[in-house]
């Protein structure tokens, strides 16, 4: 009833969700196309086996298939599956953009990390390099996805709480190193984080854990292994060299849509 009230002719079903299989075959469509932005058999919350079972049946009825990384590519039918990780908003990132006025201003170098405080962040490292680097400041932007809030409870750990994606460079282009404390699990391993791109399009330093999205841009960034790894980093942090913006030129999100453009024409 809704396709026929909004006048649709032979539409296109487009699903980031592998439960919508069940809506195939009943909305007139013209081609079912299945963007695939997670590891649903590692991400939490989820019934993995009912997820499996509707993301096979999804995968044979989808006649086009983007996935956000190359490990998630390794899944699909070659013939189906296009990579299409994130873009980035390489002009609001890029674009000098004012001091956060709730930033530390104590005149001590800032580490930071803007995303979802969720498990999938190495609070163990992070505890560890917090106690060890007294006269650094750590700050922490984004919503809260735990029970408790894991972060060390010390006077140069600061917790924002989330912020307006749009203000996010106010944070990251005045922050003295951007941080990627992730664990290494399946999910971190299959995904391409939006916050890598931004952090590369704002230019600071970066110091990351390693995962496989890092690849092409691992000669932009600082990779440490543990703890101590990171503390050596931010003690040369003044070393540490900035992120052309030509990194991501060819990354922004207008890139990626003429991608999808292009390829949904080919339908």
């Amino acid at each position: 009833p809704v396709i026929a009230e909004l006048n649709l002719n032979s539409p296109i079903l487009w699903t980031s969700l592998p439960t919508a299989v069940d809506l195939c075959g009943h909305l007139g469509e013209s081609s079912v196309v299945y963007y695939c932005g997670d590891d649903f058999s590692a991400l939490a919350g989820v019934d993995h086996d009912t997820v499996a079972q509707h993301e096979s049946e999804l995968i044979n009825k989808a006649t086009l298939i983007f996935a956000a990384s190359k490990k998630l590519m390794d899944k699909f039918p070659k013939h189906k599956a296009h990579l299409l990780p994130h873009g980035v908003d390489v002009n609001l990132f890029s674009t000098p953009a004012p001091r956060a006025k709730d930033l530390p201003s104590n005149h001590r170098p800032i580490a930071g990390f803007y995303g979802s405080l969720s498990k999938w962040l190495d609070y163990e490292i992070i505890d560890h390099v917090a106690n060890a680097m007294p006269e650094w400041d750590f700050v922490f932007i984004g919503p809260n996805e735990l029970d408790t809030l894991m972060l060390p409870k010390l006077s140069n750990v600061h917790y924002l709480g989330p912020r307006p994606h749009h203000t996010l460079p106010s944070y990251s282009q005045h922050w003295d190193v951007s941080l990627l404390p992730f664990v290494d699990n399946e999910q971190i391993r299959a995904c391409s984080p939006l916050k890598l791109m931004e952090y590369l399009a704002a230019g600071t330093p970066i110091i990351t854990t390693p995962f496989p999205a890092l690849v092409p841009y691992q000669e932009h960034v600082t990779t440490v292994g543990s703890a101590n790894q990171m503390i050596w980093a931010l003690d040369h942090a003044r070393q540490l060299s900035n992120s052309p913006i030509s990194v991501v030129e060819q990354e922004s999100w207008q890139t990626r849509g003429n991608f999808v453009h292009w390829m949904l024409e080919l339908l």
